[in-house]
């Protein structure tokens, strides 16, 4: 009651309360969309972890890979982020049994950032190579040549070389050896090839035993090596010989079959198993902050943007002469990359 009334206090006009509006029920679209959001950050992140751990793991075998000694801070503009790089690539057989300096893999990459892009020229290793300033010789003697004179320089001057003879700058050599190629196919779970012929070869002196029959099969490290390398047969019952063009056109296919696997979910998965292989067989004049900005910038390069260019010719003993307008157009082709038309 009201102390000065006596009387029970007046109640004021009720409110009216506003009515809720119902809650609409979430569409189950939105929710799947909300999902695929959270899955698409868990998956960028994973992603930026595994390539930070694929970094770390080819760090602990830059010492090995790189040769550059005195490393200067690379310039931001000439990262392999930003600029398109060529790399020229000699794969030797460095064997105690048979092995030498003449590069039997003779090959040029040229490599681009902005599109994530490569394009690779093969070269047949006895291709006769006449160009001014140079005595006449197969391809693959000139390396050779080069470290007898003077060890330290021989890189520079196989850069300058192949530079005069492509008509492109040649900013880095990449050499690994046979052992290094099958340590990597085997890293990846074989190679899946058709072997074009049966090829049977024994040679005691260097322990070579190829024995590889016709058909659509899966490589190890060893067999893959065998097949890319097989030139001819001497056996009682002789297989049918190859070329260098077979040889050439045998690189490309598995180092395409290579990149397919490493491209895959599984492939990835086994870079850091690849980067452990490569490192006791892979040697590099290139920086070793330029080779991580290689790896951030291209491991996730589609097979598919990769051309590869095994150069056709005659060949007449003992050279291979290459046909001119498929030179010319492996050279178009790697400037293209380089963004030098």
């Amino acid at each position: 009651m009201s102390p000065a009334t006596g009387l029970p206090p007046r109640e004021g006009p009720k409110r009216k309360r506003s009515a809720q509006k119902p809650k609409k029920p979430k569409s189950p679209v939105r929710k799947v969309f909300k999902m695929l959001g959270i899955l698409l950050i868990v998956g960028i992140l994973a992603a930026c972890t595994y390539v930070g751990y694929v970094v770390h793991k080819a760090d602990k075998e830059l010492d090995n890979i790189s040769t550059v000694v005195d490393e200067k801070p690379l310039p931001p503009e000439d990262s392999a982020k930003v600029k398109p790089v060529s790399i020229l690539l000699l794969g030797v057989d460095t064997r105690e049994e048979s092995g030498g300096l003449n590069t039997d893999v003779f090959m040029v990459a040229t490599l681009n950032p902005e599109r994530k892009s490569a394009t690779v020229v093969s070269i047949p290793r006895d291709t006769k190579v006449e160009l001014r300033g140079y005595k006449s010789h197969k391809i693959n003697s000139y390396y050779a040549t080069f470290r007898s004179k003077n060890k330290d320089a021989a890189n520079d001057e196989i850069k300058e070389m192949v530079s005069k003879y492509l008509d492109i700058p040649i900013d880095y050599v990449a050499m690994i050896n046979f052992k290094g190629f099958s340590d990597v196919v085997d890293a990846l779970g074989g190679v899946d090839v058709n072997v074009d012929m049966d090829m049977r070869y024994i040679d005691t002196a260097d322990n070579t035993n190829i024995n590889l029959k016709k058909g659509f099969q899966t490589l190890n490290g060893e067999d893959a090596l065998d097949f890319v390398r097989y030139r001819k047969s001497n056996t009682k019952n002789p297989t049918k010989g190859s070329s260098d063009f077979d040889r050439n056109r045998r690189q490309s296919e598995v180092l395409h079959e290579m990149m397919r696997k490493l491209q895959s979910f599984d492939g990835l998965t086994k870079v850091p198993a690849i980067i452990e292989s490569v490192g006791k067989n892979l040697k590099m004049d290139i920086q070793k902050e330029q080779i991580k900005d290689m790896i951030t910038t291209y491991i996730t390069m589609n097979k598919d943007n990769i051309q590869f260019i095994p150069i056709e010719g005659k060949w007449k003993s003992p050279y291979v002469y290459l046909d001119d307008d498929k030179f010319e157009a492996a050279k178009q082709a790697l400037k293209q990359q380089l963004s030098l038309q």
